[in-house]
Parts: C-alpha cells; sequence; structure tokens
C-alpha cells in the first residue's frame, strides 16, 4: 500500500506529461482510472510504462450522456486530470466549475504547453518550443553549435508531468485543511523556467557568463564532460570540488604532470585535450575499475539497455519488469508505506462495465448507453 492509499484519481486520456503524473501517482498507490476514447477500446494491452497501474474505462466525451458518466466519477473522485487545449473541457461539459460544483473537494489537474492564459496559450507546442521559450533550451550544447534537445526529459516530464503531480499533492494537502478543492495550472513553459533557477542564480552571481558550452555545467569545463574510451563507450567526469578534482588527476595518472590549473579558462581546451587522449587508452570497464570507489566524480555512461544490470542500480533495485518490459521501479522509496509493484497496462476500455456498475448503473442502463455509443 502506498502512501497514496485511497486517494482516486480521473485521468482524461492523453500524451506523454499528464500520463506520466498519472502513473507516478498511481506507483504511490493512486486509484487511477484512465477514461479512454472509444476509437481506441479494443485490441492488445499497450506496452507502455506511462500507462501502467491504471484501470480503464471507453466513454465518448462528445455525447452528453457520456459526459454525465464522467461527472458521476467525478463525485467520487479525489482528482481530475486533462491535457487538453484551454477550453476544451469547458466546451466538452466538463470543465473545473461544471466538477467543483458536483463535487466541491475535487482537485483539477490541468497539463498544458503554454498555460491556460497568454498570447501563446492557444497554440500547438511540443517539449521543444517549451524549453525554447522558457530559456531552458539555448544553454544546452557544444561552444559553436546549436541548441542540443535534452530529449523531452525537461518540458514534457520534469518541467511538465513531474510539476504536475507536485501541484496536485499539494493541492490535496491543502484540501485536508480546507475541504475545498482548486484548479491546478501545470504548463511546461513554467516548470522547463522553474528548472532553470540554478543557472539563473549562477548568471547572478557572474558564473555563468559566457556563450553556450563555455560554462561550468554545459560541457566548457574540461572536469565536467563525458569522455570516449578505447572501446568507442564513454566516461563522465563531474570532478568540480578541488577534492575531486584531485582524486581524478589520481586516477588518471597526471598526478605531478604539468597540466593547466584548474580554473584557468583560457587554458581549458589544454586540459580537455590532455583528458581525451587519457581516457583513450583504456576500456569503459578499465576506467569504471580504476574510479569504482573513489571520490573523483567518475561514472561509466550507460545506455538504456544497460543501465538495469549496473551493480549499482541492481542493488537498488531500480528497475522493474512489467508486461514483459524492463522499466524504472517506482520511486521515491518510503520506510513504512512502500509502494507495490506496479500492475501492467491494460487494454483500453478493459473496466467499463465494472466502472459503470461501481457508479450504480444497472445492466439495462450500460446496455442503452453502449447502443447510444456513449460509452464502449
Amino acid at each position: 500500500m502506498g502512501p497514496l492509499n485511497g486517494v482516486r484519481v480521473v485521468e482524461i486520456a492523453s500524451l506523454a506529461p499528464a500520463p506520466f503524473a498519472c502513473m507516478v501517482l498511481s506507483d504511490l498507490g493512486a486509484d487511477v482510472i484512465r477514461v479512454d476514447r472509444p476509437a481506441t477500446v479494443g485490441g492488445e494491452a499497450p506496452v507502455d510504462p506511462l500507462g501502467r497501474g491504471r484501470r480503464s474505462i471507453g466513454l465518448n466525451l462528445k455525447d452528453p450522456a457520456g459526459v454525465d458518466v464522467l461527472l458521476r466519477m467525478v463525485e467520487n473522485a479525489d482528482v481530475i486530470v486533462e491535457g487538453f487545449r484551454p477550453g476544451v473541457t469547458e466546451r466538452l461539459g466538463f470543465g473545473p466549475d461544471v466538477c467543483l460544483a458536483r463535487n466541491p473537494g475535487i482537485v483539477y489537474g490541468r497539463m498544458t504547453g503554454w498555460g491556460q492564459e497568454g498570447p501563446m496559450s492557444g497554440m500547438a507546442g511540443h517539449d521543444i518550443n517549451y524549453i525554447a521559450v522558457a530559456g531552458a533550451l539555448d544553454p544546452i550544447g557544444r561552444a559553436g553549435e546549436r541548441p542540443l534537445p535534452p530529449l523531452n526529459l525537461v518540458g514534457d516530464f520534469g518541467g511538465g508531468g513531474m510539476l504536475l503531480a507536485v501541484g496536485i499533492l499539494a493541492a490535496l494537502y491543502e484540501r485536508s485543511h480546507s475541504g475545498r478543492g482548486q484548479v491546478v495550472d501545470a504548463a511546461m513553459v513554467d516548470g522547463a523556467a522553474l528548472l532553470t533557477s540554478f543557472i539563473h542564480g549562477m548568471r547572478g552571481q557572474g558564473l555563468w557568463a559566457g556563450a553556450r558550452g563555455t560554462n561550468l555545467l554545459d560541457s566548457g569545463a574540461p572536469f565536467y564532460d563525458t569522455y570516449e574510451t578505447a572501446d568507442g563507450l564513454y566516461m563522465s567526469v563531474g570532478a568540480l570540488e578541488p577534492q575531486f578534482y584531485a582524486a581524478l588527476l589520481h586516477g588518471l595518472g597526471l598526478e605531478g604532470e604539468d597540466l593547466p590549473g584548474q580554473h584557468e579558462q583560457d587554458r581549458w581546451p589544454e586540459l580537455r585535450a590532455r583528458f581525451t587522449e587519457v581516457f583513450k587508452t583504456r576500456t569503459r570497464a578499465e576506467w569504471t575499475k580504476i574510479f569504482d570507489g573513489t571520490d573523483a566524480c567518475v561514472a561509466p555512461v550507460m545506455s538504456l539497455g544497460e543501465a538495469p544490470e549496473h551493480p549499482h542500480v541492481t542493488a537498488r533495485q531500480g528497475f522493474v519488469e512489467v508486461g514483459g518490459l524492463t522499466q524504472p521501479a517506482p520511486a521515491p522509496r518510503f520506510s513504512r508505506t512502500s509502494a507495490e509493484e506496479p500492475a501492467p497496462p491494460v487494454r483500453a476500455g478493459e473496466h467499463t462495465d465494472a466502472t459503470l456498475t461501481e457508479l450504480g448503473l444497472s445492466p439495462q442502463e450500460i446496455a442503452d448507453l453502449r447502443e447510444r455509443g456513449a460509452v464502449a
């Protein structure tokens, strides 16, 4: 039983950020039921970690009867999550005002790229666009090169789904005192900007003044970068503090060599060239063994397929197999209310009849809804 045991979440099916937020809530013990579109009902269950730990009902939310079923679900829920553009749920008949009227304690989570208002709120976009406007994309990349998209981790997941999950948990905590629900407006442009807070602090201290790829944490510093090994693989180096830097030089066999000073920025290219030369003399496995157990802040760069087999990750059981797919385990860990192993993703609409029965609908009412296409 996870710490959110007893919390009921209604998730309107969408893409990436909102499902990730609901996966986190489910991993922590919440009962999440996903509302899927009739067109997606049936077929095989997807192999998708973002869909784990759910139940599913198929509802046609363009049919007033389908919306009525959704609102009956809202009456018994703690949270509803949607990822439409602003104004869509209002037009369909289950916007925040309607849901809060039916259940004054509901936490209404909204996941968008640009937010609920502002000149760009109605525009389409993707992770790369949100982090670009937020200032999170420009600093990422090598010197003299274009900004490099960090997959879709910063906007969709770190600044999107995780921010939404945090907002929902905060609203649930506040409700425990006030008894009232509220709307959580989680926008990826806001979350991506929030993730750059530390870098803004560095700018304010004059520690981030150079162009892309020339600063301390953006691959500018030779002691905070990756290096190719003899077998074409890579090691990560993060030896920022003096004692860690000394351990790095020791491991590389460069103690006593006439090298530029660690913070002689104008001579960083010389230092990088020497590190590059030395790292290519051994394989990744050899360097891993040399630096294992040291404070040099050097670690192997593992691929997605290799990460679950790393000894440290294995010791912490950091990955689990769910539905035949190896994937990250629920996090964080709890001392008393440990999360259970996630259930595999289900077929869209798999729990339609069971959910309608829980809501008190009779077999005839369910048959009538199915006949008119309101449920699937």
